[in-house]
């Protein structure tokens, strides 16, 4: 089985931490620039659940400067960059392996639908947080355990989403410099993000939110 390698998301420290819960962006975080040129690679399946909705949560291993005592996200609002060569039908649920699209290498161009503006990252204290989370994710438990023993030393943080549909995909060339086991992907230029829409509405995606955040502090 090929090995997925997962980079760190860089954190810079700007202000105080609050308990695990170390930002919430809210409002500021839930409306998206006008521009972009920024992409975080995921594998396409899980691209697709958060852009229908039915995932609103990822997971990273995160570099923290804890020492200082405060943090802010280095790119709290991205493109979802969709990747198909390493995804593994085996870390994901049934349903969603009949969705899986396999490919044999990485597509020369790459369809931008969706982008997702981070509005919470909660550190993860323990395996049992994300069993409580069963119904809000596409993942097995297989690979929720390689994200927690992944570089064990290192905190695991989840990333709580409010993603947009955009109104017409964008089509990129996948670049050479795009390639390998990297998180972010600098684009070659500002793309548009007017008419974008969230994809689920604002009510639905509050009540959700609040849910998660509630099955996260209390077992």
């Amino acid at each position: 089985m090929t090995e997925w390698r997962y980079q760190p998301i860089a954190l810079k420290l700007t202000r105080r931490l609050q308990c695990d819960e170390l930002a919430n962006w809210q409002t500021r975080l839930m409306q998206l620039p006008q521009q972009l040129n920024v992409a975080l690679k995921e594998w396409a399946s899980v691209c697709s659940a958060l852009e229908e909705g039915r995932q609103l949560i990822l997971l990273r291993k995160g570099g923290i400067l804890e020492a200082i005592g405060g943090f802010e996200l280095e790119h709290p609002q991205f493109f979802l960059f969709p990747t198909y060569l390493h995804q593994n039908a085996q870390m994901l649920k049934e349903p969603e392996r009949k969705r899986l699209v396999s490919l044999n290498e990485e597509p020369a161009q790459i369809l931008l639908s969706s982008a997702a503006a981070v509005t919470d990252v909660i550190r993860l204290r323990e395996r049992g947080q994300m069993d409580r989370l069963d119904d809000e994710h596409i993942w097995t438990s297989p690979l929720i355990d390689m994200r927690f023993n992944y570089r064990p030393q290192n905190p695991l943080y989840l990333l709580l989403l409010r993603v947009y549909r955009l109104p017409e995909p964008i089509e990129i060339q996948n670049t050479p410099e795009y390639a390998g086991c990297k998180s972010w992907v600098p684009l070659r230029s500002q793309l548009p993000m007017a008419g974008a829409s969230p994809v689920i509405a604002d009510t639905s995606f509050r009540l959700r939110r609040t849910s998660i955040k509630k099955l996260l502090a209390h077992p």
